[in-house]
């Protein structure tokens, strides 16, 4: 019997970073950097304190180590089902033994609870919860239809939440943005399940794309476009905002052509390009804060 080579020190290394998804994670803090000082700033800290300020640089760590966390025990639990998805991608079990993956993920989550609990109480319980819920969705709800696309929406808007919890400044602003983030990722995340639709029914996944079929999940996404629509042009209208309204018309231009590309996919591939559109279109959603 032949044994598979032990993957060395650099495929080691280099599976982690993959595995944790770093490029998220730098944008993950970039985007809660860029709300200290956009959005929550204060005029009379020059931008260069705000770089150095102690709280959100905590709450950037802890939001980071709570993501990788919960990148890990996704895959975890992910492992056969992703064996068929995306073969080429697997990690654990591969290039970092399965218990070397659960004990990192347990580190990660206690110091992104602690760093919590250096900031302030409120940021403590919700990074609390935060890994709890994490652990529920990679668990169970991520088979259930629609409730685990719910939880990991929900929890990416929590990253914007959590700083205006623990500044109370500009919170509705914070809140629209959270929103638009919550918005854009339950949208991707009903589509990566389109895209992955093969894997999943072969493990009873009881996703959308599963149940209703690639069609009535189409109209459902269509649906969640224009009610987000509306609602945040509803939360912008009363503010004294010209520039927020501005933003979020010129938004809808990527919108428009996301949900004209998705009337279209068919294949596999198709709904890969729209996964990946979507994430442009919030990375583009978040830079419109230095704008406002």
């Amino acid at each position: 019997m032949r044994h598979k080579p032990k993957p060395t020190a650099r495929q080691i290394v280099t599976g982690f970073f993959r595995l944790i998804r770093w490029p998220n994670l730098l944008i993950l803090a970039f985007t809660q950097y860029l709300v200290r000082f956009t959005l929550i700033g204060e005029e009379s800290i020059p931008w260069y304190r705000l770089l150095v300020e102690r709280d959100v640089f905590l709450l950037a760590l802890a939001t980071s180590c709570i993501a990788a966390a919960g990148y890990i025990i996704n895959d975890y639990y992910d492992i056969k089902i992703d064996l068929i998805n995306k073969p080429e991608k697997v990690i654990i079990g591969r290039y970092l033994k399965r218990r070397w993956a659960m004990g990192i993920n347990l580190f990660l989550n206690f110091a992104g609870i602690a760093l919590g609990w250096l900031v302030d109480r409120k940021v403590f319980l919700l990074n609390t919860l935060a890994v709890f819920f994490l652990w529920l969705y990679s668990n169970h709800l991520k088979r259930l239809p629609f409730w685990g696309n719910l939880m990991v929406s929900l929890l990416t808007g929590l990253s914007l939440v959590v700083m205006a919890v623990h500044y109370h400044r500009h919170e509705t602003e914070v809140y629209i943005y959270a929103l638009f983030a919550f918005s854009i990722s339950l949208i991707r995340e009903i589509i990566k399940d389109m895209e992955d639709v093969r894997g999943d029914a072969t493990f009873g996944c009881q996703t959308l794309p599963i149940l209703w079929g690639i069609p009535r999940t189409k109209y459902l996404l269509y649906t969640l476009i224009a009610l987000f629509v509306v609602i945040l042009f509803s939360m912008t209208a009363p503010l004294q905002n010209q520039t927020l309204r501005y933003v979020f018309v010129g938004l809808l231009f990527p919108v428009g052509y996301l949900t004209y590309q998705l009337y279209y996919a068919d294949t596999k591939q198709d709904f890969a390009r729209l996964s990946t559109l979507c994430k442009i279109i919030m990375l583009a959603g978040v830079l419109t804060m230095v704008f406002v």
